[in-house]
């Protein structure tokens, strides 16, 4: 049987040591639930870029700082395996911002509610073991992307929604790649419910989420 965990984490070193998810604890983290396999929020065009070149470092900020400072590193030292997971369309992904449509008045205020969204998240990590990692964490972020689905239904489609169809199909593609082995999917903390709920309804496998309780 193999065993899924989800590990959520945020791409921001400033926010890792302020709300102790810092890339030495993920390290712990990781280690301590020893995969065979890791599950990551990288486009597949670059993973394959950085096999071939490793001074490369994406674009956009993808992959994000904790794939380069510890993840790929930890997989190659381990002898890890890696799968990328992510989905994202660069050439058209900003013309699916949720907010480019409004009057700029409009997005101001929308940019606010976001932010004000985002403090609500933050303010659970003092209650869990693991921050970032809760079902008080997820509770807020589920609420948060049922407002943002009002707000622009096809965004939301093709950014949320499409994106993690093709992510939670890659995590089982990896599934039945690396059978009956350990698997940690990691991915920014607002997907944990997802692919939480997604991998739920798969059958022979034990889920761990979060990592600690």
């Amino acid at each position: 049987m193999a065993v899924v965990g989800i590990l959520g984490v945020v791409h921001d070193d400033g926010l890792r040591e302020k709300y102790h998810l810092s890339l030495a604890f993920m390290k712990e983290l990781i280690t301590e639930f020893n995969p065979d396999v890791i599950c990551g929020e990288v486009l597949p065009s670059s993973w394959e870029r950085y096999k071939k070149d490793r001074t490369l470092r994406g674009y956009w900020g993808e992959p994000a700082s904790e794939y380069w400072d510890l993840i790929f590193p930890l997989c190659e030292e381990e002898k890890i395996e890696f799968e990328p997971i992510d989905w994202v369309e660069l050439d058209v992904w900003t013309d699916f911002d949720p907010f480019v449509s409004f009057e700029e008045h409009e997005q101001q205020q929308l940019n606010a509610e976001w932010e004000q969204w985002f403090e609500r998240q933050l303010a659970t990590c003092g209650s869990s073991v693991l921050p970032f990692n809760s079902y008080a964490f997820d509770a807020v972020t589920k609420q948060k992307y049922e407002w943002l689905e009002r707000i622009n239904p096809q965004a939301h489609m093709f950014r949320w929604t499409c994106r993690h169809l093709i992510m939670l199909q890659r995590i089982k593609n990896a599934m039945k790649k690396h059978a009956d082995k350990r698997i940690l999917c990691i991915a920014g903390a607002d997907h944990n419910h997802v692919l939480y709920e997604g991998l739920m309804a798969e059958k022979g496998i034990q889920l761990v989420y979060p990592l600690r309780t």
